[in-house]
């Protein structure tokens, strides 16, 4: 045999090998949420499966987006939803994908700085500068909202709310998902409205 039919086999023989590994599974609501691994912001690592048994928020977040100020430093909507649910025994992970130097790609010190002047008050504040898990789970905006049930399902994937606008005297008026998926796991049911589209900046990976 010579060496371009050698080189061939082992080309074909190589390509056969790597379809075998199966691709990463994208989050989807209705199915087990994917397992992952974080480091916060005190520099301890975190697995989602530390939470097992208990309700899931993720949160996508960028400090300097216009609509996550809509959120954070205009109205305090999400730091009194945070207190609310953390209160009641909720995990609230704030998940910052924003790659090295990109928009909002703030270092620990300078993200316990923010969170202080607004008033979040998540569990964790998580950082995944690869992006590895933002893509893992489809987010494509700040905020959006991942809620997983107790039994680990992922139950809802969307907007915080029903109206896709820069003015926080619209948060009285919309329809607020993590409210409504929360109030729908607290009695049982199932969630009535699993899907919606979320709106925000892109999460700058």
């Amino acid at each position: 045999m010579n060496s371009i039919a050698r080189k061939i086999i082992f080309a074909a023989a190589l390509g056969a090998a790597v379809s075998l590994v199966p691709p990463l599974r994208a989050a989807e609501v209705g199915q087990p949420a994917p397992d992952f691994t974080l480091t916060d912001i005190d520099g301890v690592t975190h697995k989602l499966s530390d939470y097992k048994g208990k309700i899931i928020l993720l949160e996508w977040v960028n400090p300097e987006c216009p609509i996550v100020r809509k959120h954070y430093n205009n109205s305090g909507n999400i730091p009194r939803l945070q207190k609310t649910y953390t209160g009641q025994g909720i995990v609230w992970l704030s998940i910052n994908s924003a790659a090295a130097g990109k928009q909002g790609d703030y270092e620990p010190a300078r993200v316990k700085s923010w969170m202080a002047q607004v008033g979040a008050a998540p569990t964790k504040y998580l950082r995944d500068p690869t992006g590895t898990v933002g893509h893992l789970y489809g987010a494509k905006t700040t905020p959006h909202i991942f809620i997983i049930n107790r039994e680990g399902t992922l139950v809802y994937a969307g907007g915080i709310d029903s109206i896709a606008s820069a003015d926080p005297a619209d948060i009285a008026r919309a329809i607020n998902y993590v409210d409504a998926t929360i109030a729908d796991l607290a009695a049982g049911r199932p969630v009535a409205v699993a899907n919606t589209r979320p709106y925000g900046c892109s999460v700058k990976y």
